[in-house]
């Protein structure tokens, strides 16, 4: 793979001694002080100075980060556009706040269908959830739904409020990749399981913000994709829910063992949701990708994860997780 550059955090994990299916790891549980904890902790500075987090690939083949201006998009290419159709997208989708090794970064993520009580699960990329380069989960992990909405940095203030993550979820193909390559692209997503929360302290996600149904199967070649996110980078600055629209091409750079489309987002919208069957009067869709990576000489495209059994049991061990994070064991 060449030059391949993840939108936001991507770190790897070296080889870890993994727990059997949907077994729990580094058990955080949350009680309501936690809940508390977090939310205070993110207080509108904080939320403001959350920052996409870029890599880059060296001429050594190691992935550093980018100390530089991040993102790759820009330009006047108009695959990349505010989205003002309105519909349950703006509400179903929003902002992921995380801290990895003592830095605030910023991602995007989108409720998926489940059918529990109490609990919800948000779908993002693996890298907003796991940070390899300590090995550990990402702390301070929490989802904002429909910021455009109503643009605040303060969740007291905002539209619905914000989730704390009781549990995250990856998968041991993305935690084992050891470095960001094939492996890591192939099984780049992770379910945050957040529990009652918003503006009340009290509400299911689910049934304030909506949800998204879901497909684990690749869209296949040319199959109409609406991508969003909150991109936060180069020309972007976090505020607006962006969108594209394109039809699906497979990365050659990859082995084709991921998908793309022509898109200039940038940092902050990694983990935003691909939707297929989506329909512009209701902003409604199916779940079938997730924003994940970009090349540092490829302009105006974006990659995703093809979705498969894999991602099934990730999601399935997501749909039984409470307190304590989970790594999932999957075929590579």
């Amino acid at each position: 793979m060449r030059r391949a550059r993840p939108l936001t955090a991507i770190v790897l994990l070296a080889a870890a001694l993994l727990p059997s299916a949907a077994a729990p790891v580094l058990a955080q549980g949350q009680d309501s002080s936690e809940q508390a904890r977090i939310l205070a902790y993110w207080t509108p500075q904080r939320i403001a100075h959350a920052i996409p987090r870029d890599f880059v690939l060296t001429s050594a083949g190691q992935f550093v980060p980018d100390k530089g201006k991040p993102g790759s998009g820009g330009g006047n290419n108009v695959t990349g556009a505010s989205w003002t159709g309105g519909g349950q997208i703006v509400t179903t989708s929003g902002k992921v706040l995380f801290t990895m090794a003592g830095t605030d970064y910023i991602c995007s993520g989108a409720v998926i269908n489940d059918n529990r009580s109490n609990y919800s699960i948000v779908l993002t990329a693996g890298h907003c959830s796991y940070d390899e380069t300590d090995g550990a989960f990402a702390t301070n992990w929490m989802f904002y739904p429909a910021f455009d909405v109503n643009q605040t940095y303060d969740c007291a203030s905002s539209a619905y409020g914000c989730w704390t993550a009781s549990a995250l979820v990856v998968d041991s193909g993305f935690a084992t990749a050891g470095g960001f390559n094939t492996q890591a692209t192939v099984h780049d997503w992770s379910f945050g399981v957040v529990g009652p929360g918003g503006l009340s302290g009290t509400a299911q996600l689910d049934a304030v913000a909506d949800s998204f149904g879901y497909s684990f199967t690749d869209p296949g070649l040319g199959a109409q994709v609406f991508d969003f996110g909150y991109p936060a980078a180069g020309k972007y600055h976090g505020y607006d829910l962006t969108y594209c629209s394109d039809q699906v091409f497979y990365d050659a750079n990859n082995g084709n063992n991921t998908l793309g489309i022509d898109c200039n987002m940038t940092g902050g919208s990694s983990g935003g949701p691909w939707l297929t069957n989506f329909n512009t009067s209701t902003g409604i869709g199916t779940l079938s990708s997730v924003n994940s990576y970009g090349y540092t000489s490829i302009k105006n495209k974006e990659y995703g994860p093809k979705f498969n059994d894999n991602t099934s049991t990730t999601y399935a061990a997501a749909t039984n997780a409470t307190t304590g994070d989970v790594i999932v064991n999957v075929p590579n």
